[in-house]
């Protein structure tokens, strides 16, 4: 609507006819035109391969600023919350729209304790599968299970079980993710622990214990934490849109969510943090010479890539980046030995910032370039990188999944294509 409360148009003209398109505008960022009435306006429909221009849905959970690095969580700063929050506060937030109080954090994290036991059925079955079967593709199955073992909790329509399967996947996703690590490694899993809050309960889970020095140990809960911030939501990306078309054929929770951990898994949505470290160990390969690799990189007939640099949103720093790197050197500054693969990480950033052939393509670190080095200090292995990637990222497809649960003008997910194979032809011997 204009300010005089009159709709805002734009006229569509093409050979044979015109056609008005609403012009809608959001609190911020782009404008939109809605094209929705355009197929039987005129018999004709837009084509945009990967969805870069097509906004699918009016939602109030995420802004981002691809050119000014802005994200924000329902209306707060990435920065504030990385600073202030905690991760739990962070997924009520992403998930009720607002900041709990003091007590309904309490109580929902109190929920999520009480959660956290896996069923006995359900422990057996993580411990029958294939344990050199990778961890993304166990987390799926695991939840899409839960459907099963939770059945009174699965109708879309039902407010009551919709929160309920909301408790249940973040209480039950780390204990999943941590008997699936534990059992790759052949260790017996570790049961979840009341007592510990849902961080500290998940790296126990996973490693038992941690290093030992408390302040360390202090550290490691602290960039685990802020991760699951950085990552609990990013807008309509591959995995939450493949959380929202799933849904929107009105499909449980469950197997939403399960959806976006196999899209998740695609190394070009979640993999890029162990690129990143594949590339760091290249580099390693060369005797650490960074100016030798630039170069493969800049050279058009390599097909050599500067891994955690640039974004398909962002043509800034990315916001969530600034807040990892110093995490990061306060975690290896309190390592025995120097971390090679993070000094070498602060070589390739200095000389990828100083060189106009980067800046000027606006290749910037993004948040994976420093997240898998965090993750190594910590202990984990690569195959865990995108588990680790798909339990912050829960309360954001949770929370999208339920705005459009909500939501009046919801349909069901049904492309369009422009067919480009043969016309009719007859079939041998049919003529």
């Amino acid at each position: 609507m204009s300010e005089d409360g009159k709709e805002r148009t734009v006229e569509l003209r093409y050979e044979g006819g015109s056609h008005p398109l609403p012009l809608l505008t959001g609190t911020e960022g782009d404008e939109a035109f809605e094209v929705k009435t355009l197929l039987a306006a005129t018999g004709k429909v837009t084509l945009d391969p990967g969805f870069a221009n097509t906004a699918a849905c009016q939602s109030k959970i995420t802004y981002i600023d691809g050119e000014a690095g802005i994200l924000r969580y329902r209306g707060y700063p990435i920065q504030e919350l990385a600073a202030g929050s905690s991760f739990l506060e962070v997924c009520y937030l992403l998930i009720h729209g607002e900041l709990p109080a003091p007590g309904e954090l309490k109580e929902f994290s109190e929920q999520l304790r009480a959660n956290a036991e896996l069923p006995a059925e359900m422990r057996t079955m993580l411990d029958a599968l294939p344990r050199n079967g990778h961890p993304m593709t166990l987390l799926a199955s695991a939840v899409n299970t839960l459907a099963a073992f939770y059945a009174d909790t699965t109708d879309p329509h039902d407010t009551e079980q919709v929160e309920r399967a909301t408790i249940l996947l973040l209480a039950k996703l780390p204990t999943i993710a941590a008997r699936i690590y534990r059992n790759s490694i052949n260790e017996a899993p570790v049961a979840p622990d009341e007592s510990l809050d849902y961080v500290e309960n998940f790296l126990r889970m996973t490693f038992g214990e941690l290093s030992g020095e408390a302040e360390l140990d202090a550290l490691f809960v602290k960039a685990m934490d802020l991760l699951l911030i950085l990552h609990a939501d990013h807008e309509q990306n591959c995995s939450t849109a493949t959380v929202r078309v799933v849904g929107s054929s009105q499909a449980d929770l469950y197997g939403s969510v399960s959806a976006g951990i196999n899209a998740l898994f695609g190394p070009l949505h979640g993999g890029a943090n162990q690129a990143v470290l594949e590339m760091l160990e290249e580099i390693r390969q060369l005797n650490g010479d960074v100016d030798s690799f630039i170069a493969k990189v800049k050279d058009k007939e390599s097909k050599t890539r500067l891994m955690g640099f640039g974004h398909r949103v962002y043509k800034n720093f990315d916001p969530r980046s600034r807040e990892i790197k110093g995490l990061a050197s306060e975690i290896l500054a309190r390592q025995e030995r120097p971390d090679e693969l993070f000094e070498l990480a602060l070589r390739l950033e200095n000389k990828a910032l100083a060189d106009s052939y980067f800046t000027d393509r606006k290749l910037y670190p993004n948040v994976d370039f420093y997240s898998g080095v965090i993750y190594r200090a910590m202990g984990f292995p690569t195959t865990m990188f995108t588990v680790l990637f798909a339990l912050g990222r829960l309360p954001g497809w949770i929370a999208h999944w339920r705005e459009q649960r909500l939501d009046p003008a919801a349909r069901i997910a049904r492309p369009r294509q422009l067919y480009v194979g043969p016309a009719q032809r007859s079939y041998p011997g049919q003529a």
